[in-house]
């Protein structure tokens, strides 16, 4: 059974507590915290309901990724309390998913406490995210890849690198899609850094966020995804009227001066 009250594990890799506390204010809700710090949220009531706005803006684009409803095959590198996950098992029953974790006892103490919904079909890997993914069977294809590691300026790099993209691009089904959560400071220099190295790696890349991120307001996060093929005008109709608001989404010529 999920936990109803609060919960603590140590974190050996890191050396820092995680947590797991109820939602005051959501029911079924429950907060992830690492060091002190929230890290995602889950409804267990309503697994397709998205809390955190940018993980909301990850999941509307996994909603373009294939027809309403249709199973996909999906890598989450970096897992969290697996909010995407559940999100796609609850729009797209049948889906197989894999998840990658640095953090061994992450895992294990979000599936205890936080277990998936039933009928999930979920393989966990612990391990790298890069290393991993090359270690995974060279037959599987993935309609999606999730990279969600970058948590500041200051990011992997073995990982923030066209060669890495490369190798996930690799991995990608035929018109699968590559999505990446890039969180930055106001001048958004890894922004910059990611969409260059993307665009060395994949066909196109589009960026999506909250209007103020790309006028260098504030701290905050850029997703960004990268196709196999020229990316789709209606999808940035189609996204910008999603939200969260204000949402802008910029590719081609837009995205241009946030190509380092």
């Amino acid at each position: 059974m999920p936990t109803r009250g609060a919960a603590s594990r140590f974190l050996r890799t890191t050396g820092q507590h995680a947590t797991i506390e109820p939602d005051a204010f959501t029911d079924g809700g429950y907060v992830l915290s690492i060091g002190g710090a929230e890290q995602s949220h889950v409804n267990l009531d309503r697994p397709e309901d998205i809390f955190y706005e940018y993980l909301r803006r990850i999941g509307h684009l996994v909603d373009l990724a294939a027809p309403p409803g249709r199973p996909i095959t999906a890598l989450h590198l970096g897992a969290g309390a697996l909010t995407l996950a559940r999100y796609i098992q609850a729009t797209r029953p049948g889906s197989v998913q894999y998840a990658v974790e640095l953090e061994r006892e992450l895992l294990d103490f979000v599936l205890r406490h936080l277990p998936m919904p039933e009928g999930t079909n979920l393989t966990t890997i612990i391990g790298d995210a890069r290393e991993a993914l090359g270690a995974l069977d060279p037959g599987l294809a993935f309609d999606v890849v999730i990279l969600d590691i970058f948590s500041g300026p200051e990011a992997p790099v073995h990982i923030a690198t066209d060669g890495f993209y490369r190798e996930a691009r690799d991995r990608l089904s035929p018109g699968g899609l590559l999505i990446v959560n890039v969180g930055d400071e106001p001048a958004l220099t890894l922004v910059r850094s990611q969409v260059a190295a993307m665009r060395a790696a994949m066909a196109d890349v589009a960026a999506f966020g909250e209007a103020g991120m790309f006028d260098g307001r504030y701290p905050g996060n850029v997703i960004l995804a990268g196709t196999q093929d020229p990316w789709p005008d209606s999808w940035t109709t189609d996204l910008a009227a999603r939200g969260p608001h204000p949402a802008r989404v910029l590719s081609g010529v837009d995205l241009d001066p946030f190509s380092a």
